[in-house]
């Protein structure tokens, strides 16, 4: 049958990712505690494309997903893009896969337990060499301190989100860094609390009150000291109870905004 993708294009322009977004598809991450853990992954796998292309081949960027077994690890990422770029004969290859993780935890007085989620990605490129970032999203509860001080009253308190992404020059856990954002906030969340459980969390969020900015320098201070961690941006977003905007706060190792 004709290969169309492969006609001759004589336009002369290259194009820098091709490939497909938004495909779920089953996967097995590592858990800490049980090995292994089933979820859903979110796929955008893409290639460069030379010039003289006319397109690439979209089922076979399937096809390398199943040859792979669902397993998804940083270990076999980088043998999962150098197929990909093997495979559709690339230089470059990109694997960014987000997905749900669970992990149980007991409340912090009555010890029920119950399942909290948290959105993870991976974010992979294969070119010269092989570029692995971690990203992990921690929902937690904040008190604003300058409220706090100013009123007789009680304080506005907020969900805020914590979004960290780092590079590892070896394993980090998704929930060590769950456990970073928990600590550096006023208050962890959790999905079933008790009563006794939530006057807990509502003393302890005011005894630590937190700005964007406190939270975002707490989780920087935890990833400075881990050398296991290359690099991380930090970024802290807050849906302000009294406000109708966002607090926001962003720290990045080595970036320089002026």
């Amino acid at each position: 049958m004709r290969d169309i993708q492969n006609e001759l294009d004589n336009r002369n322009v290259s194009i820098d990712m091709v490939g497909i977004r938004s495909l779920e598809y089953p996967i097995i991450v590592l858990d800490r505690k049980e090995g292994k853990q089933s979820t859903i992954g979110h796929f955008d796998l893409f290639v460069d494309l030379p010039q003289n292309f006319r397109g690439t081949h979209m089922s076979r960027f399937v096809e390398v997903l199943n040859k792979h077994n669902k397993k998804i690890t940083p270990k076999n990422m980088r043998s999962m893009l150098q197929d990909m770029r093997d495979t559709l004969k690339a230089k470059v290859a990109h694997i960014n896969v987000s997905f749900p993780y669970f992990i149980k935890k007991a409340a912090p007085v009555s010890k029920i337990e119950s399942y909290s989620r948290f959105y993870c990605s991976f974010i992979t490129t294969l070119n010269k060499s092989f570029d692995f970032i971690l990203e992990v999203n921690v929902p937690v509860m904040t008190v604003c301190p300058c409220s706090r001080e100013i009123s007789d009253r009680g304080a506005h308190n907020q969900r805020a989100n914590v979004r960290i992404k780092i590079k590892m020059n070896s394993l980090v856990w998704i929930e060590e860094l769950i456990e970073y954002s928990e600590k550096s906030a006023s208050a962890p969340i959790y999905s079933l609390l008790k009563r006794e459980d939530e006057r807990f969390i509502t003393e302890l969020s005011y005894d630590r009150p937190r700005f964007v900015e406190d939270l975002s320098r707490e989780v920087v201070l935890h990833l400075q000291k881990d050398g296991r961690i290359d690099w991380y941006r930090v970024e802290v977003s807050s849906q302000e109870s009294i406000h109708n905007h966002e607090a926001y706060a962003c720290i990045e190792k080595g970036k320089k905004w002026f």
